[in-house]
């Protein structure tokens, strides 16, 4: 109940200040697990990858603001979990993967940390994807969030992960680390 009243508390607030415009909803597959990997600019774009997306998408958030009373509370309720940051969670990565495993739906943004170019993304993704079987959408941030000037959300066709599936070679996830970063820059340049 509190996820679906604040998803469209958003929606409304993020169309009028941001002119948010969501693109390529029918490519998120209704059931099953579901990992929504994005590229990240702002604090701003869990709700923005989120708010559109019919089915509940849970986010890893960094293990401080679960230490804010309110915050942590509120974060929890919403179906965050915590991330460590600055060196492997194995903790956040358990949980990524035992919500996919139950059919879940992941946002997630590869690069780690908010970065305004197509910079380095860690291979996190690449490890959880391979690990729950869950099906990748790219999806691409475009714009600003400056008031009143238009943005987009554009939700991409699921990335065919079926070549990596049974591949034992050592620089499996970055190659698909690659593949998810590249269909993430091809939406964001498409508008």
């Amino acid at each position: 109940m509190l996820y679906r009243v604040s998803r469209l508390l958003l929606r409304a607030l993020y169309g009028a200040l941001f002119r948010l415009e969501a693109r390529g909803l029918e490519n998120i597959p209704a059931h099953g697990p579901v990992i929504l990997a994005s590229n990240h600019i702002s604090n701003f774009d869990p709700p923005t990858i989120g708010i559109w997306v019919p089915r509940k998408v849970s986010f890893m958030a960094k293990a401080e603001l679960f230490e804010i009373p309110f915050v942590g509370g509120l974060l929890k309720k919403l179906g965050a979990f915590p991330v460590k940051r600055g060196g492997v969670s194995k903790e956040a990565i358990r949980s990524a993967i035992s919500l996919l495993q139950n059919g879940g739906t992941l946002g997630i943004f590869p690069e780690g940390t908010r970065n305004n170019e197509s910079g380095s993304a860690k291979k996190g993704t690449a490890m959880i994807a391979l690990r729950s079987g869950a099906q990748v959408v790219p999806v691409a941030i475009a714009g600003r969030y400056k008031l009143f000037r238009k943005m987009y959300v554009i939700y991409g066709k699921p990335i065919d992960l079926t070549p990596f599936l049974h591949d034992d070679s050592p620089d499996v996830l970055e190659r698909v680390t690659e593949a998810i970063m590249s269909q993430i820059w091809q939406l964001r340049n498409s508008v």
